[in-house]
Order: C-alpha cells, then sequence, then structure tokens
C-alpha cells in the first residue's frame, strides 16, 4: 500500500501543468527536474566545507567535509553519482543528499558531475564517474581522506554508474573499494522486468520515460547488453565489495534492483538488501514532504558507517 504522503504527492504530480519528461527536448527537461526540486528537498545541512575539484576530463567534483570534521582529520570517503536517466540532474539537485550523508556518516562526499547523454552517450558517464574515482583515490593523502575506506554510491542511474564502476574498479586492480551504496539502481537495460509494465505509469517514474532516457544514453541497442550499462549481465560479480542495495515497492526498477542484490549474494559478495515496500522512484531526494526520505538516508549512512567499522 502506498504510504499517506506519497499517495498526496502523486495526486499533486498528477494535476501539474506540466509535460512528462518524454515529451520535452532534454535541456528542457533538466530545467523541469532542476526547478521542481525546491517544494521536495529539504533544506540543506550545514557541512565543514564545500569545494569544488576538477577530475582529469575534465569532470568537476564537488567536495563535502561533514559538520565538526578537523581541517586535517582524515576520513573516509563516499564517490556519489547522482541519479537522472544519465539525462538530468546535477551536482545542485542532489546536494541535499551528499550533506546529509556526509553528516550522517561521518565521511567526505565527492560529488561527480559527469556529462550527460544525448550530447555525451554512453560510455562517456561510465569513463567519468570511473576517472574520478581515480583521481580522488591517488589524491587520498590531499584530499585526508582514507585510500582503504573508499565506497561508490548513487541513486537510480547513478547506483547504475556506481554499480559499473565496481566493476571496473575489480577488473581493472583498482582502486580499491571498500563498499556499495546502490540506491533503487538502474541494472538492466533491456526495460524486460515485471515491476517495470506494473509500477511503469502513475509513480513519479514511467516506462516511457525510462524508454526516452535510454534512447538518449544508449543510442545502439547492441550496448543495452554491455555489463557498463547493464550490470546485471555481468558474468560474474564475485569480488566485488559489500554492498547496501535499497529498492522502492512501487518503482519500475523493483525487480532489477532486487535482482542485483541477489545476484551479488549468490557470487558470494555481503549483501545487505532493504525494500521500502511504501514509496516510489526518486523518493530519497524528497524528504520535505516523505518521512521516509529522511530515514533512508539514515540508513544509508548506519550502511556505510558499519561498513567502515565506525
Amino acid at each position: 500500500m502506498l504510504h499517506p504522503q506519497l499517495s498526496a504527492l502523486l495526486e499533486k504530480a498528477a494535476n501539474s501543468p506540466l509535460p512528462p519528461y518524454h515529451e520535452v527536448p532534454p535541456a528542457v527537461a533538466r530545467r523541469f527536474y532542476r526547478d521542481t526540486r525546491g517544494p521536495l528537498t529539504p533544506d540543506p545541512p550545514p557541512v565543514e566545507s564545500v569545494q569544488l575539484l576538477l577530475a582529469p576530463g575534465p569532470v568537476p567534483v564537488r567536495a563535502y567535509r561533514p559538520k565538526g570534521a578537523g581541517k586535517d582529520e582524515v576520513l573516509p570517503a563516499l564517490v556519489y553519482l547522482h541519479g537522472g536517466g544519465w539525462v538530468i540532474g546535477d551536482l545542485d539537485t542532489h546536494d541535499v543528499v551528499c550533506r546529509t550523508l556526509a553528516n550522517g556518516a561521518r565521511c567526505a562526499v565527492f560529488s561527480v558531475e559527469y556529462r550527460k547523454a544525448p550530447e555525451s552517450p554512453f560510455p562517456a558517464a561510465v569513463d567519468d564517474c570511473f576517472s574520478s574515482l581515480i583521481f580522488i583515490s591517488k589524491n587520498s593523502s590531499s584530499l585526508k581522506i582514507n585510500p582503504a575506506q573508499i565506497a561508490v554510491g548513487g541513486d537510480s542511474a547513478g547506483g547504475n554508474l556506481a554499480a559499473a564502476v565496481a566493476l571496473m574498479a575489480r577488473d581493472a586492480g583498482g582502486p580499491a573499494i571498500s563498499f556499495q551504496l546502490l540506491i533503487y539502481p538502474a541494472t538492466d537495460q533491456r526495460l524486460g522486468h515485471p515491476s517495470i509494465d506494473g509500477n511503469g505509469e502513475g509513480y513519479l517514474l514511467t516506462k516511457k520515460s525510462m524508454i526516452y532516457f535510454r534512447g538518449h544514453y544508449l543510442a545502439r541497442e547492441e550496448d543495452w547488453l554491455d555489463w557498463r550499462a547493464s550490470p546485471l549481465l555481468a558474468k560474474s560479480l564475485a569480488g566485488l565489495p559489500p554492498a547496501y542495495v535499497m529498492t522502492a515497492g512501487f518503482d519500475p526498477l523493483l525487480d532489477e534492483g532486487r535482482a542485483y542484490a541477489e545476484k551479488l549474494k549468490k557470487d558470494g559478495v555481503p549483501t545487505e538488501y532493504r525494500e521500502y515496500s511504501d514509496m516510489a522512484h526518486g523518493f530519497v531526494t524528497m524528504g520535505r514532504v516523505l518521512d521516509t526520505a529522511n530515514s533512508a538516508l539514515a540508513d544509508c549512512a548506519r550502511a556505510l558507517r558499519a561498513a567502515w567499522g565506525a
């Protein structure tokens, strides 16, 4: 059953005068997404510092240090990859999530502004995220982070990119990743799981929008089967870092997120799976109107702290 707060939100969304993402050009969709965040997103919690870095590419990376952290204190780190279907979303739309996780897990957070489609289709985003991870790991000393405690994480398309980057790091023999935080990740670009049709209309993220995003990101159909686009299709997930996988019960991505958690476990990866059965896709960014968003981010922070032995 839908959470009452979510039901109220869905009713407002259904009455919105704005057309859905899949009916407008990407530049317009980005503006819609950015400008509709305000009424949904909590006020930004204060952190100790925010700094803009530039990883090779060049790729902008926004670095957060948690409130109360000493200037020279060495912290664990989370490389965070924002959601938005590889087409929309940016550092600002996920600023509150990154601040909340930095304070909650008492870690440095590095939010990556990877290139987006259709201007930069697959695998540009994957390459940017991996090069940013390498940059952060190589500069751990100057960034005051522990190179043995670097996690990757993200929501939706960002969860997809985090899973892909973890696989790339495993296969390349580094950088070392200590943990994966996968928030309702997209893991299978074939779009064939039952929840895509079952939850594909009326719950914020629609099947039509998913096809729109995929069409911009993966211009060639054969790329759907590339494990960097569909991590669920990787031959093996063995040897990956421990994971926390979160899903939402009314999300088109429910089944593939659950399937990824199950495959991780089957391949011997320590995995905690959590399904928020009364929530819909995108809910963790909506803490102003959904109390569960705030408790879910607290759960993510707890999982990070536990992974780092804190």
